[in-house]
């Protein structure tokens, strides 16, 4: 009897792989991490070009890109793959926290250095507001409360002895890991805080922050009343796009903390609302 060999060439592959990584000494996570950070710059890859950078294989790469696409971080293409016309309207937080990863650590340094002892500031829910938060540990402050609608800045801070932490209950928004809706808005709304770390999915100099969607508009809206001093934490790549839900107006915010990417014409828009932009290095 004749068997076929698609069994064992798919087998060959696979621990290729395998091989691939462990000479690597690369973390898969890592590897389509840089993938995506390469794209978000050249604005299109090929397979060749990857391997070679990565030292792997193109079968490897392949199964990457193929990874990637599968949660609509980028559009396969003839030999490589593209950056989509547009970004996706919600993607998950899982893969959000993989783009820009660089310039997201910078702004978070740069702006958990605005923190003080014994204040209440708001982490609102995103990857960027998460790199503020993972920053709180060394400040090296006696006593600080946090108010936060994110799950996964909550995990973050919650065994850190000297950070008092108020959940806020509500919707769960599996994509967000966040917790939206009237009963969040109804808690908030007792409380107050020295100032709110903001997450957006856009920033338009016409129609201002944005996000897609509707309760996390409202909740962020909330945050920025109760809080006497809001700061817009976003990368460059959130300039000049524009989500479902407007969130505030441009000058509804008096800080916002971003990369050296910033277009001109947005840096413009900015300083024309009376906002103090600081860029993180």
């Amino acid at each position: 009897m004749k068997h076929s060999g698609n069994g064992s060439k798919t087998q060959a592959s696979a621990v290729k792989i395998i091989i691939d990584d462990a000479q690597q000494g690369m973390l898969v996570e890592e590897r389509r991490r840089h993938i995506l950070d390469i794209l978000d710059e050249e604005k299109r890859v090929t397979v060749r070009k990857l391997a070679d950078y990565f030292s792997v294989s193109a079968v490897t790469v392949r199964g990457d890109l193929e990874a990637l696409a599968q949660m609509g971080a980028l559009v396969r293409s003839h030999g490589g793959a593209v950056k989509p016309l547009s970004p996706a309207p919600d993607l998950p937080i899982s893969l959000k926290e993989r783009l820009r990863h660089s310039q997201k650590a910078h702004i978070g340094a740069a702006a958990a250095a605005m923190i003080r002892e014994g204040e209440t500031v708001i982490f609102d829910s995103g990857t960027t507001t998460a790199a503020v938060a993972k920053c709180v540990a060394g400040l090296h402050l006696n006593s600080l409360t946090v108010i936060t609608n994110a799950l996964n800045i909550a995990l973050d801070l919650a065994n850190l002895p000297n950070v008092r932490i108020i959940m806020l209950g509500g919707i769960v928004r599996g994509a967000a890991l966040s917790l939206v809706g009237p009963h969040a808005e109804q808690a908030l709304s007792n409380l107050n805080a020295d100032r709110v770390f903001l997450g957006v999915d856009g920033i338009d100099p016409e129609v201002g922050l944005t996000t897609p969607d509707v309760f996390e508009a409202q909740l962020s809206a909330l945050m920025i009343r109760v809080s006497r001093e809001v700061v817009a934490v976003a990368d460059s790549s959130k300039f000049m796009h524009r989500s479902l839900s407007v969130i505030a107006r441009l000058d509804g915010i008096h800080k916002l903390v971003t990369d050296e990417g910033i277009p001109p014409q947005m840096l413009d828009a900015m300083k024309a609302a009376g906002v103090e932009v600081i860029i993180a290095k």
